[in-house]
């Protein structure tokens, strides 16, 4: 039988337990409210939080150390990896970047978008945050649908 110590226990996080923050203007455009869901204990090291973003709003150019994985939860979006044509992301659609993939994600400029966000961290960072999308970025006219 293992001795007490090796048992770990259960981690529920109760629904509304974890505070909303903004998201911070140095690394959005527009309205975004992030919800917290998760963060591994370590080893692990995947954590995931729920984003709405307003119509509008967007993030700024990223990458993650180890990728990412979106999963649209409400709403429309868009998408867009660098060099790549802005992609139309909708409630349903699961999208995958790349480790080190710079790219952005947001709303569209009418509709709000929700998505669940899960990363993991490398040595502690889970994202490293570039230049903001500007305007004319983010108006571009080349949407795929």
């Amino acid at each position: 039988m293992p001795s007490s110590e090796g048992i770990k226990e259960m981690d529920i996080k109760i629904s509304g337990s974890q505070p909303s923050t903004k998201g911070s203007a140095e690394y959005f455009t527009g309205t975004v409210r992030i919800d917290p869901l998760f963060e591994a204990h370590d080893p692990a090291r995947t954590l995931g939080a729920s984003v709405t973003f307003e119509p509008g709003a967007r993030t700024a150019w990223h990458t993650h150390p180890l990728g990412q994985t979106l999963i649209v939860t409400a709403g429309c979006g868009l998408a867009q990896r660098w060099g790549g044509a802005i992609e139309q992301i909708r409630m349903g659609d699961t999208i995958w970047f790349s480790p080190g993939e710079k790219h952005w994600h947001g709303a569209t400029a009418t509709t709000a978008m929700t998505h669940i966000a899960i990363q993991e961290a490398l040595d502690g960072k889970p994202v490293d945050w570039l230049e903001k999308v500007s305007d004319e970025q983010y108006q571009s006219p080349k949407v795929n649908k």
